[in-house]
């Protein structure tokens, strides 16, 4: 994606999109090859075929395998929290931040299950972003900066990236990122997040509403989009899809949030999620409309709203068993077992 605009932190984002690779086809010949021979009638095993040979195709490798799964948890606090959008205090972050470290988080307990690694990035906790719906989140090369950071989620190559975040306050971000970018009305991206009540929802949407309403103008770049109406644990989760697509490091998406971060990606380049799957569907009412737009089918329905990289985690035994299956199963010719074309 070229430009002609002079240099910018955010030009060096952009280029980066130019970056991206394909799927690798060879490996996706590999797997369907291998999976016209196992003892099971074909397409018996429905998506989890089809999982098998994205795995490998965006690990650009064969045979696919998931040996080293992380989650990367981002965490970030905002300034719209002093519209009295949320259900709790703004503190809580730093403190959901020490209990991922201590082990005592949901998240550590899904992630220990499945053999996952847990990684928890804080993004300037001390200082929260600017309140939307007064003046813009983040500077251009803050933001940009924040992306590059995110980036650093990939230094130990996983072979299956899970991308999560904690932040009181961010579904309301996350609202206002998919008002500015598809429209419609404030209500209806806005849901109640950890639990706020009716005036607490009355006051997301109008947060919302005021927010894109100042920023209106400046919505037709993506980027600048998020810099406005963002936060650090938005820009930080693109910037590690946007290292694991560059890195050939397959992506399992979470709620709410974390798909809000992946469709500026998608803003930018319609392909550029092709590497990413959607773990689940929250129960955050809007999460559902969002993956519609994304065209993503979720793996998993199990009404979480909890955020951290869970559900993603989650999905984890999912992508697991698929390359296990694949990998491990007999062919009709090891198990002396007659196919039907035989």
């Amino acid at each position: 994606m070229k430009t002609n605009q002079s240099e910018t932190p955010f030009n060096d984002i952009r280029d980066l999109f130019d970056k991206f690779p394909e799927i690798d086809q060879a490996s996706v010949e590999k797997v369907q090859a291998r999976d016209a021979t196992l003892t099971k009638p074909p397409g018996s095993l429905g998506r989890l075929e089809e999982i098998a040979q994205w795995l490998a195709g965006w690990q650009a490798n064969y045979p696919p395998k998931v040996d080293r799964p992380i989650t990367v948890v981002f965490a970030g606090n905002h300034g719209v929290v002093a519209q009295g959008v949320a259900a709790y205090p703004a503190e809580v972050t730093a403190q959901m931040v020490a209990n991922f470290q201590s082990g005592g988080a949901a998240v550590n307990q899904i992630c220990e299950t499945f053999g996952a690694g847990l990684k928890v990035f804080e993004l300037a906790l001390d200082m929260p972003t600017k309140d939307i719906t007064q003046e813009p989140a983040m500077d251009e090369e803050s933001c940009a900066a924040t992306i590059a950071y995110g980036m650093e989620a990939i230094a130990d190559q996983p072979d299956l990236l899970c991308i999560g975040e904690m932040g009181i306050g961010n579904t309301t971000i996350a609202a206002a990122l998919c008002y500015g970018l598809y429209g419609g009305q404030a209500a209806d991206w806005v849901g109640p997040g950890t639990g706020v009540d009716d005036a607490g929802l009355a006051r997301k949407i109008d947060a919302v509403e005021r927010a894109v309403e100042l920023h209106k103008a400046h919505l037709d770049d993506p980027l600048e989009l998020l810099k406005r109406l963002g936060g650090r644990e938005i820009a930080a989760m693109m910037g590690a899809i946007i290292a694991a697509r560059i890195s050939n490091i397959p992506v399992l998406l979470d709620g709410y949030i974390a798909t809000a971060a992946a469709a500026i990606i998608h803003r930018i380049s319609p392909s550029g999620l092709d590497h990413c799957l959607a773990a689940h569907c929250s129960a955050e009412p809007a999460h559902a409309t969002l993956l519609e737009k994304l065209d993503k089918e979720p793996l998993l329905n199990l009404r979480l709203r909890l955020g951290e990289g869970s559900g993603a985690s989650l999905a984890i035994g999912i992508i697991q068993a698929s390359a296990n299956l694949h990998n491990g199963m007999a062919t009709f010719d090891q198990a002396g077992v007659s196919n039907k074309d035989s």
